[in-house]
């Protein structure tokens, strides 16, 4: 969505990045414009961010935008009845290896944090090469969700928590990185169509008593906010953190 949305209102080129190349090569077709490049790689792997940073410099030289996409959903506990007792909880979440757990936040915090510094100075080189508006200073935007902010009991603890430290991760660097004029957001999306959401999506229509807006989120939505936080309208955002859930978290334990 965001891809597609980014090559097709102007981007001079979009690369995009993931582990499995027939997923980017299908994205990547999918653009009228043919200006989104595949580049096959982990985001969990210093020597692959290394290689496609370099990549990058030595084809373009510089970007203007980073976004941290990646996500993995960890282990849940959606087995587990609401009313279970204190040690049916800890006996089925300690059952689960402490690796599947730190896992979590290794591809949804920490791969953020080093895809981030993996292309600070091509972030630099944007903002250096100056061929935005002048007020459009080069950004990360990483996706979080709206489970950083939820308290509901079904959730998944290292799924949640790990968001939650994603949102601060980037306001951390939002502020260290004032002194460079790289701007740092946060997206927190709530449930659109995706692979991560194929388990909980049964249906593109809720009531509103789960979603007010009735729905699933869909591209237009997904394309208007990304559009907004790169665009010069987004211009005056840095540490932001944009909720984008059709007004779930207003229905859930949630804090914000």
């Amino acid at each position: 969505m965001m891809s597609r949305t980014l090559a097709s209102a102007g981007a001079h080129k979009v690369y995009i990045v993931g582990r499995r190349l027939d997923k980017l090569e299908e994205a990547a077709a999918a653009c009228p414009t043919h200006n989104i490049v595949a580049l096959p790689g982990d985001v969990t792997s210093r020597d692959d961010l290394r290689r496609i940073s370099r990549h990058v410099r030595e084809e373009a030289g510089y970007i203007n935008l980073l976004v941290c996409n990646a996500g993995v959903s960890g282990p849940r506990i959606k087995a587990l009845s609401l009313d279970c007792s204190l040690g049916e909880f800890a006996d089925y979440c300690f059952d689960t290896p402490m690796e599947e757990f730190t896992e979590t936040y290794n591809s949804n915090c920490t791969a953020a944090f080093y895809t981030t510094l993996a292309f600070l100075e091509l972030l630099d080189a944007g903002n250096k090469k100056g061929n935005m508006h002048p007020l459009v200073k080069s950004q990360v935007i990483a996706t979080s969700s709206i489970a950083a902010h939820s308290r509901l009991r079904g959730a998944g603890f290292a799924y949640n928590s790990s968001k939650a430290a994603t949102t601060h991760l980037m306001k951390l660097l939002a502020t260290y990185l004032v002194p460079h004029g790289i701007r740092c957001n946060i997206l927190t999306p709530g449930l659109f169509p995706s692979d991560l959401a194929e388990g909980v999506l049964k249906a593109r229509d809720f009531d509103p008593s789960m979603i007010p807006a009735g729905r699933t989120g869909a591209e237009e939505d997904m394309a208007g906010t990304i559009l907004y936080l790169a665009s010069r309208a987004g211009a005056y955002c840095n540490g932001n953190v944009q909720l984008l859930d059709g007004g779930r978290l207003g229905v859930l334990p949630s804090t914000y």
